[in-house]
């Protein structure tokens, strides 16, 4: 299994970015897909999951109302539209899929990981 993100870039504070996640050697529609985020100096953190393809969706509350995900199972992607960015957005984007299913908002340790791409948020 492999995950390539993408979408990362420079934006000014109030911004938008998307980023994308392409999953190839297996299919997740049935298990959770999402994104965590790493900033400098700190420990990797929970962003977003998709509980499975049109499941159930969480956000960490310093993103809830600005940040969206969304999964494509024809491409089997999984999105994250960021709205409204802020300085303290600016991270290192991980997606992460994972075959063993969720069923609550505590996503710890996914089993497959990507690459991360690099969100900068300038003041």
């Amino acid at each position: 299994v492999q995950l390539q993100a993408s979408g990362g870039g420079l934006v000014q504070a109030g911004g938008s970015l998307r980023l994308s996640c392409a999953v190839s050697g297996g299919t997740f529609s049935a298990y959770p897909m999402g994104w965590f985020r790493q900033a400098p100096g700190k420990e990797r953190d929970f962003v977003a999951v998709m509980t499975r393809s049109n499941g159930n969706t969480y956000y960490a509350d310093s993103v809830k109302g600005r940040f969206t995900i969304s999964r494509d199972n024809a491409k089997n992607t999984v999105h994250l539209l960021m709205n409204n960015l802020k300085p303290e957005d600016t991270a290192v984007y991980y997606c992460a899929a994972d075959w063993r299913p969720l069923y609550s908002n505590v996503w710890r340790n996914p089993q497959y990981w990507g690459q991360g791409t690099l969100v900068t948020v300038s003041s």
